[in-house]
């Protein structure tokens, strides 16, 4: 399934993406969910909507800061999260990103709470974005900061992600 940011979407920048499921699933979503709609009004980042039946993070206009309220809200909650709250994906940097073409750009990096985007420095140029993998929650925060929509997601090498319609 293709999910589009509206950003994306009028820049034409069509490309296929996996579904962002709430953070720390220990099973399939399809399995548990009921369609109550819980974790979509208790999202205090306003992220979760339901996509085809099934809740969805949106990071276009805020990132998770895994406040828990989601699964608080969940009457799954038992089955619903694993113990390290985190995310199967990474943050990773588009070839169109600012700082790689040559314009000073850091705001990812400035909005990202584990500090997992450090700035390299290169001769001749604005210092270029690396993410840390070990330090990547997949979180979100940097994507809805970045002036030119350049940050993706990634599944993480070694993660394994169930297919979601």
């Amino acid at each position: 399934m293709t999910l589009l940011s509206r950003r994306a979407l009028l820049r034409g920048q069509i490309r296929e993406e996996f579904r962002i499921l709430p953070p720390g699933l220990s099973r399939p979503v399809a399995e548990i969910c009921e369609q109550c709609r819980a974790c979509v009004d208790h999202c205090p980042q306003s992220i979760i909507s339901m996509q085809s039946g099934i809740p969805a993070l949106d990071f276009s206009a805020s990132g998770c800061d895994f406040c828990g309220k989601c699964h608080e809200s969940c009457p799954h909650a038992v089955v619903f999260f694993d113990a390290d709250l985190s995310f199967p994906h990474m943050a990773q940097v588009q070839s169109h990103c600012l700082a790689l073409n040559s314009i000073d750009c850091q705001s990812c990096r400035d909005h990202c709470p584990s500090d997992a985007i450090l700035f390299r420095p290169r001769a001749g140029g604005p210092w270029h974005p690396q993410i840390v993998d070990d330090d990547c929650t997949g979180c979100g925060a940097c994507i809805s900061h970045c002036p030119t929509d350049a940050i993706s997601l990634s599944v993480r090498s070694g993660s394994h992600v169930d297919a979601q319609p």
